[in-house]
């Protein structure tokens, strides 16, 4: 007969979810498992948010009090709701792999507007008691109104049906574990480089008596090193800034190719607009460092930036900010719109003299964007069918095989680069040429210490002019940018991805 172990879980659906869960796995290895339900003061306590609860480790306490009372013999806990400085007597043995660590906005499908930000119509209520969250979710959308929503997964889901909320955010581990029925709500998954997570989200902490030495040999076999090497920096950022629930703190790691990324979303008030971070194997000591104030730079920019854009919204007070593209773009007036089975937009310019246009298309005409700010661009008009993610080469690989034998449409610039087109087969392709690049002959570049370029017309019309690089440091808004700033001899950093907020991220990395 194995080790008999208790289990101490909180009781409500997703705890016993992943109660039931270790519970089947330490029975495969031999284990006799019972489970004992323990009601938290998180549990008890429903009508305050988690900012306005005293103290920290409010749906863990009496859990962790049951083990050192040898009550239980082991807590599964979320591992995003465990403090950073565990009681003394107790550790995390093991933790589980990564469930998607994103969060998911649930919307009423009468709120819904595609043309605005997270597709919320204007001035939603929104319902969620994290601090982390509402930061957050304000900075993107100020125009929103935040009203506190608690209760376990299912109900909170049922608080929204019920009409009290336009929109909900969870964290989608939760629902995806529960495999809830989400049809009658429209669903929206938050990139947790843009939106960014608790620490530790997604993730199980699977928490023993630091003497039970026989008990934590076996949960070793159920250890995820990888997850644990990441969440390690994301706990190590939280515990350095001395954070709980209370602290409008999101940190995600992944690692990739072996480089440990980390971005970081870190506000003083639950209502303040978050700093953002984001840096490439950097410890969490330096992390915490880099939050601090920093001195301010000169930024230029070329491109003309919207009053609600990204890169304004969160650059820093403090930092001077030069936008203004380098080139003109004129329209080129088409009579006729070839006819395909989709149309595919390189940028946002292609998309809004394209549709000024007043182009003719059928209703099975579907449309695909190269990336998330041009599908912004798109929404104004149309939905977009695919959006593309990654570098030209991945956009272009994964695009062909949702385009498979049909007729595609590019339209274009009179200098287009041609990176999606050329990686498709020929006689697939049609392109339309809808506006010209004119380069501005008199631009002057102001002074400034970071040059970010937008796109290699811009680049190409920096070096048509007297201007020069010299010590600034120089953002690329992706390859082919980066390629033409090369024939210039000119270094420059790619941002993890092709827009705005990647962009200002690492403007901020200095």
């Amino acid at each position: 007969m194995g080790k008999k172990v208790i289990i101490g879980s909180r009781g409500s659906d997703l705890a016993l979810w992943q109660a039931y869960r270790v519970k089947s796995q330490l029975e495969e290895l031999g284990c006799t498992v019972e489970l004992d339900i323990i009601l938290t003061q998180g549990d008890k306590i429903q009508d305050l948010s988690f900012d306005k609860l005293e103290g920290k480790g409010f749906f863990t306490k009496e859990i962790e009090e049951a083990l050192l009372n040898k009550r239980v013999d082991l807590a599964v806990h979320s591992h995003k709701d465990l403090e950073t400085n565990p009681p003394r007597g107790l550790l995390i043995a093991a933790v589980s792999d990564r469930e998607d660590p994103s969060e998911l906005l649930l919307i009423r499908k009468e709120s819904v507007d595609s043309s605005q930000r997270f597709q919320m119509k204007k001035g939603a209520i929104v319902g969620t008691s994290s601090a982390r969250r509402k930061s957050q979710i304000l900075a993107f959308r100020p125009d929103v109104e935040i009203k506190e929503l608690r209760g376990n997964v299912p109900t909170r889901i049922n608080k929204l049906r019920d009409g009290n909320y336009d929109a909900i955010m969870l964290a989608k581990a939760g629902v995806s574990r529960l495999e809830l029925d989400l049809s009658d709500l429209h669903v929206i998954t938050l990139d947790p480089k843009e939106f960014i997570p608790a620490p530790a989200q997604g993730v199980l902490g699977l928490q023993i008596r630091e003497n039970d030495t026989e008990l934590f040999k076996i949960l070793q076999q159920m250890n995820d090193r990888e997850v644990q090497k990441r969440i390690n920096i994301e706990r190590k950022v939280l515990n350095l800034l001395d954070g709980g629930c209370q602290l409008p703190l999101g940190v995600y790691c992944e690692e990739e190719y072996g480089i440990m990324k980390t971005w970081v979303s870190q506000a003083e008030t639950w209502d303040g607009i978050p700093k953002r971070l984001y840096v490439e194997n950097t410890s969490a000591e330096e992390i915490v460092e880099l939050l601090k104030i920093k001195d301010p730079k000169r930024v230029f920019i070329s491109r003309e930036l919207k009053t609600d854009s990204d890169f304004k919204r969160f650059l820093p007070e403090g930092y001077e900010l030069h936008d203004e593209s380098l080139i003109d773009i004129v329209p080129v007036p088409f009579e006729e719109t070839p006819k395909t089975d989709w149309v595919f937009f390189s940028s946002s310019n292609a998309v809004s003299c394209f549709f000024k246009g007043n182009p003719s298309y059928s209703n099975d005409t579907k449309f695909g964007v190269i990336g998330k700010a041009t599908g912004k661009e798109l929404s104004k008009y149309v939905q977009a069918d695919y959006i593309g993610k990654g570098n030209t080469q991945k956009v272009a690989k994964r695009f062909s095989k949702a385009l498979g034998k049909g007729s595609v449409l590019f339209p274009v610039s009179d200098k287009s680069l041609k990176t999606i087109q050329k990686k498709l087969p020929k006689n697939q392709v049609t392109e339309l040429i809808v506006y010209k690049t004119i380069h501005k002959l008199d631009f002057k570049l102001p002074g400034s210490d970071i040059v970010v370029f937008t796109s290699p017309s811009n680049v190409e019309a920096f070096f048509n002019t007297e201007n020069t690089i010299d010590k600034q440091r120089v953002i690329s808004i992706g390859e082919t940018t980066r390629k033409e700033l090369l024939k210039h001899n000119v270094n420059s950093v790619v941002p993890w991805q092709s827009y705005e907020l990647a962009m200002l991220d690492l403007v901020l990395a200095n």
